[in-house]
């Protein structure tokens, strides 16, 4: 598993080893995103664990580094002229994670 991680992501062996592999199939067991497959040392991800995961992506490429990226100000963005539903609930979304942002003092 460290050896894909670390081909995916581009990052040298000292970034990524095998204990950090370790650590982080125990966290996404507990969590019950994998389970481990019927006498083998191979994993699975559940349903409900990916349906986790490609949330957390979503919201960290999509929302949190925005964000952060264009320091809480929104008005970068361009106005779409013919928003759909989904784009409406994407802005308030932004502009709810702003105010958090703001209110924790972490992002001004």
């Amino acid at each position: 598993m460290a050896t894909k991680v670390r081909d995916l992501g581009g990052l040298p062996e000292a970034a990524y080893g095998t204990r950090q592999a370790a650590y982080d199939i125990k966290k996404l067991r507990g969590k019950q995103m994998v389970r481990k497959r019927d006498r083998s040392r191979r994993y699975e991800a559940l349903p409900e664990g990916l349906r986790t995961m490609a949330a957390l992506v979503l919201l960290r490429d999509k929302v949190i580094k925005p964000v952060l990226a264009a320091q809480c100000d929104l008005r970068r963005r361009p106005k779409l002229k013919d928003p759909r539903p989904i784009d409406l609930r994407y802005d308030a979304l932004q502009r709810h994670m702003r105010d958090l942002l703001e209110e924790l003092g972490i992002a001004v």
